[in-house]
């Protein structure tokens, strides 16, 4: 593309960070809003997408958007895509914490994505704050400051404040004209979907940010198998707009299935061209897979059906992340079902003809009531939850809970056989020695030959030195009357056991 036909455009910035090293404080600061308090739990659970314009030192008045991620580990995935779209990142570290393991995460994807970006260190304005020590720690952690061997560009902020946020923003613009960010204003509109959802007034709506082209009326969007044409169209304030430029987010009502997040997007001009894109990408989605190789061992684990229903679609690959971590080498969380909206009668039919009775986990997202009734009926468990570690919390618990019980045999008593008395039928009289433990009276048994198990009995009664006893230590020679279907000779060995529930 000749140079020539190309526009500057807005950098696309990324802000990342620990949970609870303010950044959301700071876009809050930013664009002058107060999100934060609405937020469940205190932190952010969505990816969203903002303008702002911002006066350089220079006098000049420049655009930037921003993409506020969460910082709590279940959200990688959000992370992740949030760095591959946008064009400059910022690093939030606290000047009280330093460098946290969300912070190493984000260093990690920030390095992988190659995009140049910029550490604020926040929360200069309380009183546990350390800026020195915050910076030797990143410089510990690899992340080599300007001023200390490096040329990652800092600015100590306050997020509440506003201290050092003007300079913040002129470092990103700066990023940005070093990056030399432009667009061709005369191709069709291309990018990236970064959040979908179900409108229940409007229908099936995805939030998406050019990278190039203009977005107008009249066009037909194309994500993977999904497309809408370009009618209900929503800058960030949810005011209906006509066209837009890249580096712009912008909403759109009306796609025809649910398209996947962080997947790319382009814009045709016909229905029957969208249709017939979207048609390929189904075909070839649906095209057999090569068979996996089989495992001759493989582990049978009882299976807990699950169904996931989340206000949008970036939380469900959240709540899969937590799923994943769940210790599951005895039951096995399968996710049956995952879907953007509310809780209807469908979901509860996917989980409620299991062997084992299934749950369906609500985020954000309510069951209506027919769904509730029948939920009821068949003893399926709806769970609504507003925070993602809590949803995990629960989950685990009930794992655990409905985990089934193995029934195992653990050894109190060992003793080697040194003579056989008289036998009839099945009751033995022997001698011997315990080797190991305790025998009990009234014990169960294994007999054992070297390795082969000749049979199964109990102890009927035992003697040590010729009078009666309970139990014989380890070391102490016994007379014993068994009950047994096996045939004990001299040099055979009893194990003793007792079974426990594990």
């Amino acid at each position: 593309m000749n140079s020539a036909s190309r526009t500057k455009r807005p950098p696309i910035v990324a802000v990342v960070g620990h949970i609870d090293h303010g950044k959301s404080t700071l876009l809050d600061y930013i664009r002058k809003t107060n999100v934060v308090e609405g937020e469940a739990g205190g932190i952010t659970q969505h990816l969203s997408a903002y303008e702002i314009t911002h006066q350089t030192k220079e006098g000049a008045t420049e655009a930037i958007t921003f993409l506020d991620t969460p910082g709590h580990a279940a959200f990688e995935k959000m992370r992740a895509r949030g760095l591959e779209v946008a064009d400059v990142a910022i690093l939030v570290v606290s000047a009280e914490d330093g460098v946290k393991q969300q912070t190493i995460e984000a260093v990690k994807l920030i390095r992988q994505e190659k995009r140049p970006f910029i550490v604020a260190i926040n929360k200069i304005d309380k009183p546990g704050a350390n800026l020195e020590r915050t910076k030797s720690s990143l410089i510990e952690n690899e992340v080599y400051l300007e001023g200390m061997g490096g040329d990652v560009p800092f600015v100590p902020i306050s997020a509440k404040r506003g201290d050092g946020i003007s300079e913040l923003l002129d470092l990103v613009l700066l990023a940005a004209e070093l990056a030399e960010l432009s667009y061709d204003a005369s191709a069709p509109a291309s990018g990236s979907v970064i959040e979908a959802n179900v409108d229940t007034r409007k229908g099936i709506a995805a939030t998406l940010i050019l990278r190039d082209g203009k977005l107008a009326s009249g066009m037909y969007v194309v994500a993977g198998e999904s497309f809408a044409p370009v009618r209900i169209m929503e800058n960030f304030k949810g005011t209906a707009i006509k066209e837009a430029s890249a580096g712009s987010p912008v909403r759109i009502v009306g796609f025809s299935v649910l398209p996947q997040i962080g997947g790319a997007f382009k814009t045709v001009d016909s229905k029957k061209e969208a249709e017939a894109i979207a048609a390929e990408a189904r075909a070839a989605r649906m095209a057999p897979p090569k068979a996996a190789p089989t495992s001759e061992t493989e582990v049978v684990r009882a299976v807990l059906p699950v169904v996931i229903k989340a206000d949008v679609a970036g939380t469900i690959d959240a709540i899969r992340h937590e799923i994943e971590k769940i210790p599951q080498d005895k039951i096995e969380i399968r996710v049956v079902g995952a879907s953007v909206g509310g809780v209807t009668e469908a979901d509860v039919k996917l989980v409620a003809g299991s062997s084992t009775a299934g749950i369906i986990l609500g985020f954000n997202s309510k069951p209506d009531a027919r769904a509730r009734e029948m939920a009821e009926r068949q003893g399926v468990e709806v769970m609504h939850f507003d925070i993602i570690y809590k949803l995990a919390e629960w989950l685990e618990a009930k794992a655990k809970e409905r985990t089934p019980r193995e029934m195992v045999e653990e050894v109190t008593g060992a003793a080697k056989v040194l003579k056989v008395f008289s036998s009839t039928k099945h009751k033995v009289v022997l001698g011997g020695r315990v080797e190991e433990g305790v025998l009990q009276d009234g014990a169960q048994f294994r007999l054992m030959r070297r390795d082969l198990e000749l049979g199964r009995g109990r102890i009927k009664s035992l003697q040590s030195g010729k009078v009666a006893t309970k139990s014989v230590e380890k070391g102490s020679e016994f007379g014993a009357l068994v009950e047994t279907e096996g045939e004990p000779a001299a040099g055979d060995r009893i194990e003793c056991f007792t079974i426990i529930e594990k």
